[in-house]
């Protein structure tokens, strides 16, 4: 990570609402929330605040090389939001130690504030990332086939 990249830093990012983040829509193989309300679902939501942190990062990481993952989520879903209406997610970077970030975050949709909290991304390097699930799948492979022969 750039050392520009400090507590105070700034940014926004916006989205659209799709119909497939509504909550019948994203757990349509669930049959009680068919009959939910028609509204952006709450982990839709978070995955939008990740992402506007991600992006948030973006001007400061080597990427695709390095990048970062969630490992913190603390939001409040405050109020419904329709499909079609625009999110604009504004963050602030609160600190910085080593590959941690702890970011503030907020969310607005075109009429009022829809959700607040921190959320907290560590960078990561791509290529040993994928190196330890490659070994991870590996193992569960190893595991689920040597049980299949006992059986």
């Amino acid at each position: 990570m750039k050392p520009s990249f400090q507590p105070g830093h700034c940014f926004e990012w916006q989205y659209t609402v799709p119909a497939r983040a509504t909550v019948p829509e994203l757990y349509h193989d669930t049959l009680f929330c068919r009959e939910m309300p028609d509204v952006l679902a709450t982990g839709y939501l978070v995955g939008m605040m990740e992402l506007a942190c991600l992006h948030g990062m973006m001007d400061f990481v080597d990427w695709p090389r390095e990048q970062s993952l969630g490992t913190m989520v603390n939001f409040r879903h405050l109020a419904p939001t329709p499909p079609g209406m625009r999110l604009t997610i504004r963050g602030e970077v609160l600190e910085v130690e080593g590959r941690r970030v702890l970011f503030r975050v907020e969310a607005w949709d075109d009429v009022e504030k829809v959700c607040e909290g921190t959320h907290e991304r560590c960078l990561i390097d791509t290529g040993r990332f994928v190196d330890k699930m490659t070994r991870k799948q590996d193992v569960y492979r190893e595991s689920t086939h040597g049980t299949a022969r006992h059986k």
